[in-house]
């Protein structure tokens, strides 16, 4: 198990040994941050729980920085939360069908109100989420592999190393880290931070029923190893080609009843087309030539997408990604 542990760890990281460093990442906190009118303070926790709605993103962000400094592959078993430390270990649990996966945490999001994790593409398939795109789920925080992850990562450790000390605290091989006495604080402004945003359920949902979960250490998951088959039947991801570059008139019919994201509108097709081709990776994009204020414009859209839900994790990606203007629209 070690030693495909470690062999799995080395091969992620391939190319030049300066890429190498830069993907090992760093023990991150953090200050104190405000999105969308929402502030977030990131704390030093070892034994946090929360319970809300998990969502998941995939080829759109795969080898590019995750908040921690490491590169995000969305074959490894992780996740953006928007408060804790980085690393830390998570175990997340579907409660609407018992599934459960253990991810660490490298990344800061979700960052929509009613979404509290967002999870690699692999940690979303284990949960059986991929095809609806979220889920309710419970997040209960692992202590000592938490503590164990820091201590890797303070002593200079990346994702491989803290793979590899996960496997040997859970056979044994390594002692357990002991906790501090009082977690270090955290550099905050005078004024006290606010209280955490409620989780809001709709009104309409029933209450979720108690399922039975079987403890499992991240030896047993496979850490660091070729993720496991879902237990649940597998979905297909499949690479779609993004469709040739064209100005496309917009036809209310062919749309009708779709939710999409619009990243812009241009007064040239020229320039709507730089934009599309810039967005293309985070799904099906077309340019629809319309009028705004007696005026011709060109927009730029994602979609279509079947639910709100399913088209805002993808505007919430892009407007993390600096695409501020995007926004859910329907035909």
């Amino acid at each position: 198990m070690l030693a495909g542990l470690t062999a799995c760890g080395s091969s992620s990281k391939g190319g030049a040994s300066g890429a190498s460093v830069a993907q090992r990442g760093t023990y991150k906190v953090g200050n104190p941050y405000k999105i969308d009118g929402t502030t977030y303070t990131p704390r030093e926790e070892f034994s946090y729980s929360e319970t809300g709605v998990a969502s998941w993103y995939g080829p759109g962000f795969h080898s590019k920085s995750t908040a921690n400094g490491e590169r995000y592959d969305q074959s490894d078993r992780t996740a953006a939360h928007r408060t804790l430390q980085m690393p830390a270990v998570v175990r997340v649990t579907n409660l609407e069908n018992g599934l459960s996966t253990v991810v660490r945490i490298n990344d800061r999001g979700p960052f929509a109100r009613n979404r509290i994790i967002d999870l690699s593409r692999t940690a979303a398939q284990e949960l059986d989420i991929v095809r609806a795109g979220t889920a309710r789920v419970r997040l209960e925080q692992l202590t000592q592999e938490s503590l164990t992850v820091k201590e890797v990562a303070l002593s200079g450790g990346g994702p491989t190393e803290q793979h590899q000390a996960l496997a040997q605290l859970a056979s044994g091989q390594r002692n357990t880290p002991a906790p501090a006495a009082a977690p270090p604080p955290v550099a905050v402004a005078a004024a006290p931070p606010p209280p955490p945003e409620p989780i809001v359920q709709p009104p309409s949902a029933p209450p979720p029923q108690p399922v039975q979960v079987q403890s499992q250490t991240p030896a047993q998951l496979g850490w660091g190893g070729p993720a496991p088959p879902p237990r649940s039947a597998p979905v297909a991801v499949a690479a779609t080609a993004p469709p040739a570059a064209a100005v496309v008139t917009s036809a209310p019919a062919a749309h009708a009843g779709g939710f999409y994201i619009q990243v812009g509108a241009f007064s040239t097709a020229e320039n709507a087309e730089k934009q599309r081709s810039a967005v293309r990776s985070y799904g099906t994009s077309e340019v629809t030539q319309g009028s705004a204020a007696g005026r011709e414009v060109y927009r730029v859209r994602l979609g279509p997408y079947t639910t709100s839900d399913a088209a805002g994790i993808v505007a919430d990606r892009l407007r993390r990604s600096g695409y501020g203007d995007a926004r859910v629209i329907t035909d």
